[in-house]
């Protein structure tokens, strides 16, 4: 099978079961994992996403989800940061702005935002995600100023039509321009439709995936880290 067309195959499928409403309904009862920094000389990096981020699937999410790995990352170099991950399963770009003033209680200092996806499987109007998603930003901004965000890509599969498709997909890169903060293109690069490193739902990655997500985010984060 041509290599692209696989690839399109396993994207179509992936939205397709995230859309299963039993599914949904059962991944959104999770609690979000988020925690609070526990020494004040200690910066503070929120993930903000999905079952992505909240490591959906996995047996340990605190060691195997991948804004774990990018804290296993960031300690093997003792470097004063904690990583909050503030995955939720199932959310959508709306729910996160609801939900996003509650996590700001605690001071930001890098910003990762991850959502989107289920906005996309949901054929939502592409200019509602992003108005939602520059919300949030927003709402970043005016509490810490000072605080960097990375905004990391999504793409949704071709059965949803190549206009909504590539108007989706132009979102983050859009975006990103626009407020002028860091961009990972697409965070399954390297993950989506290989069998091996995704569960059994062929959707969520393993492990042996989210340290390849974690890789993705990590290439640009540490530039930051390190500015």
């Amino acid at each position: 099978m041509h290599k692209l067309h696989f690839y399109t195959l396993i994207l179509a499928f992936f939205f397709a079961a995230c859309s299963n409403p039993a599914k949904n309904q059962s991944e959104t009862t999770d609690k979000s994992s988020a925690t609070a920094p526990t020494q004040s000389n200690t910066k503070s990096i929120l993930v903000f996403g999905d079952s992505l981020t909240a490591g959906y699937g996995l047996e340990d999410p605190g060691a195997d989800s991948y804004p774990s790995v990018l804290q296993q990352k960031i300690d093997s170099l003792k470097l004063s940061y904690k990583v909050v991950n503030g995955g939720l399963s199932g959310e959508t770009s709306a729910g996160g702005l609801g939900r996003i003033d509650w996590l700001l209680h605690q001071k930001v200092d890098i910003f990762i935002l991850e959502l989107g996806a289920n906005d996309g499987l949901r054929g939502l109007p592409v200019e509602q995600t992003e108005k939602n998603l520059q919300a949030i930003m927003d709402k970043v901004k005016a509490k810490y100023p000072d605080a960097k965000i990375i905004l990391t890509g999504m793409m949704v599969p071709p059965n949803m039509g190549a206009t909504y498709a590539n108007a989706f997909k132009a979102i983050f890169p859009q975006l990103a321009k626009k407020n002028n903060v860091a961009l990972v293109p697409f965070l399954l690069d390297g993950v989506a439709g290989n069998r091996d490193l995704n569960q059994a739902d062929g959707i969520h990655p393993t492990p042996k995936g989210a340290k390849i997500v974690a890789q993705n985010v990590w290439v640009v984060l540490k530039e930051i880290l390190h500015s």
